[in-house]
């Protein structure tokens, strides 16, 4: 018997409010002053609520492995990334509301910038404002591929959805992002025989785009990343027998809420408004996946100050979520995104659990050297929701 198989036999309905926040990418390095970025926040509610918590660190996916936003939020949400693949395409596109189709293909697209010798100089194009990549998707929806439908969508700043659809379409398919810069983008390879007209077709559709974005001054190149289809994923509202909501700004993780059971709960681009959601929404669901995007932007851009800056505006907004009462809080991350390394590592995330019902533990501030000497220890992603669900008196006892 599996974890969810488990899950699912013992878990009970009840009235208990659960909320899961996250910082994306929270975990992070010491800076020039010797601390991390969440250790240098003035972060006087967080640790005020883990004086009265339990902490410790966790391990999205595997020890030293460096997980995708993707495996990082199926991990937190219970289910093993390892077992559970899901292309960040399929994720962009449900984000967006694209009404994605069983033998849909669907591609996360970054536009991005590259020399005169088709180098990449920039993976992001510069974070274009969405109005451009709005623009630019107009012109690539003069692309047609024999024999398949093609749908290009914007989606946020340098993001796009492209998806295929037709017979005969198959994933299992590279990435053509490389991950690096100075060098030029990778072509799409089929790593099954399935797959081999669907890495044609696309690497027929991204020629012709990256014609189409010559005389961009910025975007003028592009990489696809996540191809994947829909897998058969549990519901988590089924797994749990609970009413389940998710407040996130950025379709990607909205879209990941809506794959595993969530209601998506339409809100603005700050944590204010995500607050206000949360108030809002707070006698509709027994559980809140609450999302915060740009401790893991600034991570990427290796802006130290900047990450420091919205774990701070985080901490302010905690006092508004205990405001509401809720019975569980769990707080962590879906990884890390170090600003030493300006990309996502295989770190461990800072996590703080909260209920009437935990054996608090000496710690009294919300950092990853305090968080070592937290009594939960070193636990993995898919621990926290059952632990949440436990603490919330949502789990009925196993065996005799």
């Amino acid at each position: 018997m599996d974890q969810l198989e488990l899950m699912s036999k013992l878990s009970i309905p009840g009235k208990t409010k659960m909320v899961l926040i996250v910082m994306d990418g929270v975990g992070g390095l010491p800076g020039p002053g010797g601390l991390t970025e969440l250790e240098a926040a003035r972060t006087p509610n967080l640790d005020a609520l883990a004086e009265r918590s339990i902490v410790g660190l966790s391990t999205p996916a595997r020890p030293g492995v460096t997980p995708g936003s993707g495996p990082g939020h199926v991990a937190l949400f219970g289910y093993d990334p390892i077992d559970w693949p899901i292309g960040r395409g399929v994720l962009e596109a449900l984000g967006i509301d694209f009404d994605l189709g069983p033998n849909d293909l669907a591609a996360r697209g970054n536009f991005a910038t590259v020399d005169a010798d088709g180098n990449i100089l920039d993976r992001r194009a510069g974070r274009i404002p969405t109005e451009t990549g709005a623009r630019l998707v107009e012109k690539l929806r003069q692309i047609e591929l024999p024999g398949v439908e093609t749908f290009v969508e914007v989606v946020k700043e340098y993001r796009f959805v492209l998806v295929l659809r037709g017979k005969g379409l198959a994933d299992g398919l590279t990435e053509t992002d490389p991950q690096m810069t100075g060098v030029p983008p990778l072509p799409v390879e089929a790593l099954r025989p399935e797959a081999e007209t669907s890495a044609k077709l696309l690497n027929h559709w991204l020629a012709e785009a990256r014609k189409l974005l010559a005389d961009e001054e910025k975007a003028n190149s592009m990489n696809l990343r996540g191809i994947a289809k829909v897998p058969p994923i549990p519901k988590m509202s089924d797994l749990y027998k609970m009413r389940l909501g998710a407040i996130a700004t950025y379709p990607m993780y909205r879209g990941i809420g809506r794959l595993v059971g969530m209601d998506v709960l339409k809100t603005g681009d700050t944590i204010a408004s995500e607050i206000e959601t949360l108030r809002e929404h707070w006698d509709d669901y027994d559980f809140f996946f609450f999302h915060v995007k740009k401790t893991d932007s600034y991570g990427e851009d290796g802006n130290f100050d900047g990450k420091v800056h919205v774990i701070e505006e985080a901490d302010e907004a905690l006092n508004d979520i205990l405001a509401l009462k809720p019975d569980v809080v769990l707080i962590s991350g879906d990884h890390s995104t170090p600003w030493a390394l300006k990309a996502h590592s295989w770190h461990e995330v800072p996590v703080l659990l909260w209920s009437e019902y935990i054996r608090p533990d000496s710690v009294d501030a919300f950092g990853e050297r305090p968080c070592m000497q937290g009594g939960l220890g070193h636990i993995c992603h898919p621990d926290m929701v059952p632990l949440m669900m436990a603490n919330a008196g949502r789990l009925t006892k196993f065996g005799a």
